[in-house]
């Protein structure tokens, strides 16, 4: 039997029925077709479907989609601006070659996004732990922390949060 559901999708208000069984990767990729977030194991240990849910990090294969009921939900295709300006996370991952293959850089960025919103001015071992259930085959993770970095400072830069003492900024 279908549930009703209703819930913040990027910024939208989505009601739909839904069948109690469906994960959220179910819904976002094959009933609501945001293909950004990946299937990768399906079981929770390879990050490549993270999406935020009231702004936590949730991996979307584990995730009953009938808990999003009331939530707010944001996948990658929600992270630019309307206007389609990029988040600074993603224009890092670009510019710092911390996209290779790309399967794995939406549940990255989306990772690093929870944990940025969490902490604008993480240390280096908060990165890699926020990043720690992200796995990647190709970058090696040096580009991505370096990534998150410029990120935090490109954000630090446009509003009030600076470095801690000592660190420089990324240019």
């Amino acid at each position: 039997m279908k549930k009703a559901i209703s819930f913040v999708l990027n910024g939208d208000q989505i009601e739909m029925e839904i069948e109690p069984y469906w994960t959220l990767l179910h819904l976002l990729r094959e009933e609501l077709e945001l293909i950004g977030t990946k299937s990768g194991c399906e079981n929770g240990e390879c990050g490549a479907c993270t999406v935020l849910v009231n702004g936590k990090a949730v991996n979307s294969c584990l995730f009953p989609a009938v808990e999003i009921n009331g939530a707010t939900v944001l996948t990658i295709e929600g992270l630019a601006k309307p206007t389609g300006e990029l988040h600074p996370l993603q224009t890092a991952f670009m510019e710092l070659g911390a996209v290779q293959c790309g399967y794995c850089t939406p549940g990255m960025i989306m990772s690093a996004k929870a944990l940025l919103d969490e902490n604008p001015n993480p240390t280096e071992e908060e990165m890699r732990h926020a990043l720690a259930g992200n796995m990647c085959r190709c970058t090696g993770y040096v580009q991505i922390v370096d990534a998150v970095k410029a990120a935090a400072h490109a954000i630090a830069a446009k509003g009030a949060v600076r470095p801690r003492k000592g660190e420089e900024r990324i240019a």
